[in-house]
């Protein structure tokens, strides 16, 4: 049983979703079909895919009633003046009356949009075509220009969040806020093996388990919300497969100890990220 993660707003969040950054539209309904016989009930999508019709396909086809699934969707960032229609767009594309959550998929602090967006959002909720929001990719700085702007604060944060780049700092200063933390890349995204650290394989056999659960038992136990991405249905079996075991708080500190903070990050930087297409 994948557990429930309680958001500030009242509501919550399951702990453990399947991620569909990178799927292929053509594979998206596929894919999210056999994440729901496996068990997930939360799929983090965003407009960027390109796959939420397939989300939204698989979803219908499923029988599953809607209040079961927890359905996040994202902001592109050449949409922060445009976000009702944008929203539209995408629950016309997902066949949904509403998401479970939104978010601001990028800040652009260049753009100078990021606060008008979020005062979108907050509209969205109060319309009931959202019943969370949310941001990512915002660091400190941003979330205080909302704080300052407007009486609303995110539920949440998605990060890039993984092994060798962890942030802890800055995802503190986050938690002070009462903003749960999701992580993105929480398996490094393709970056580096997990098998080449035993801090990681250690634990692995000391469990038995793989390099992958260990690594996502280790985001659980930290209190982060995580959705890796796989296409095979044997891992997405193995990803929730993550429940029957504690790794111990020595084995949680090897591997904290494998950051490398700034060095570790392979995704852009928020401060500087300015992508429109």
């Amino acid at each position: 049983m994948v557990p429930m993660f309680a958001l500030h707003d009242g509501t919550s969040i399951p702990q453990l979703g399947y991620g569909l950054h990178r799927v292929d539209p053509q594979e998206a309904e596929r894919l999210v079909s056999e994440a729901l016989e496996a068990g997930y009930r939360h799929f983090d999508t965003a407009h960027i895919y390109g796959n939420e019709e397939g989300v939204g396909k698989a979803i219908a086809k499923s029988g599953i009633p809607r209040e079961e699934l927890y359905i996040t969707t994202k902001l592109w960032n050449n949409r922060h003046h445009d976000a009702p229609a944008a929203l539209e767009e995408s629950l016309e594309k997902l066949g949904l009356d509403h998401v479970d959550l939104y978010l601001i998929h990028w800040p652009l602090p260049g753009q100078g949009a990021y606060v008008d967006a979020w005062k979108s959002l907050i509209g969205l909720r109060e319309a009931k075509l959202t019943t969370s929001i949310g941001v990512s990719n915002f660091l400190p700085e941003h979330i205080e220009q909302i704080e300052m702007h407007t009486d609303v604060t995110p539920v949440v944060n998605q990060v890039e969040l993984h092994p060798l780049f962890q942030n802890w700092k800055e995802l503190d200063a986050m938690r002070v806020h009462n903003i749960a933390i999701e992580g993105w890349a929480p398996l490094g995204g393709g970056a580096y093996d997990l098998t080449d650290f035993p801090e990681i394989t250690d634990a692995a056999e000391a469990h038995g388990k793989t390099p992958a659960q260990v690594v996502l038992r280790w985001h659980l136990q930290n209190d982060v919300i995580v959705f890796p991405k796989t296409t095979s249905a044997e891992r997405m079996r193995e990803n929730m497969d993550i429940f029957d075991f504690t790794l111990s708080p020595e084995e949680m500190s090897a591997i904290v100890a494998l950051d490398e903070e700034e060095f570790g990050r392979h995704g852009p930087h928020p401060a500087d990220y300015e992508e429109l297409g």
